[in-house]
């Protein structure tokens, strides 16, 4: 119950007294349990990551994918996590483009979770990258750390994008969301993609 406020109201317009309300408690009592909403806020960002991490567990198990594949199938995983949990997506895409301040009242076992989490993520990013330069489908000069980190932030702006703006890019643009997210794909796939120069002679 406690993170409907934030999936209602978003994090900067939530209150610990709205927190209590919703969940039928007093304030007293909610700060037994948390130390403030920036602690809660952080357990929603950990269900968010560890349900997204289950769907890539479910989608890339036992999968013969090549490395392309793989990025392409995670893609398409973190797309679908963006549609079946909205609200969950929605609360790490405001931490990701907010300027929030995480310092306080936050403990260190939470902030070390979160960001595990999403460290976790981030690992089947650079591990596709990595097997990608193994069968040469991928270019060996990428900075590997710094790719997935772009290839993360990209799809995030997309999928943001895809979610957001469904309406306008379908009546103004005439293409689905599901199109821009596979242009999107192919567009970054193509920058880091190995191409064999003797081919193209």
């Amino acid at each position: 119950m406690r993170r409907k406020s934030f999936f209602t109201r978003g994090y900067d317009n939530t209150t610990m007294d709205d927190v209590a309300k919703e969940a039928e408690f007093s304030k007293r009592t909610v700060y037994v349990y948390f130390n403030s909403k920036e602690q809660i806020y952080f357990e929603v960002m950990i269900r968010g990551y560890r349900l997204l991490i289950n769907m890539l567990k479910n989608d890339l198990q036992e999968k013969n994918f090549n490395a392309i594949e793989e990025i392409k199938q995670m893609s398409l995983t973190m797309y679908q996590f963006s549609k079946n949990y909205t609200e969950y997506f929605k609360a790490i895409m405001e931490y990701e483009n907010g300027e929030m301040d995480f310092q306080k009242g936050v403990p260190d076992k939470s902030k070390e979770e979160c960001y595990a989490l999403g460290e976790k993520i981030l690992g089947y990013l650079t591990k596709a990258l990595k097997k990608g330069i193994a069968e040469n489908s991928i270019r060996s000069d990428i900075d590997i750390e710094k790719t997935a980190l772009v290839l993360w932030a990209c799809m995030l702006g997309v999928y943001n994008t895809a979610n957001r703006k469904k309406n306008y890019i379908e009546n103004y643009h005439g293409i689905t969301p599901e199109e821009l997210i596979s242009s999107a794909f192919q567009l970054i796939i193509r920058s880091i993609q190995f191409v064999n120069e003797e081919n193209h002679k």
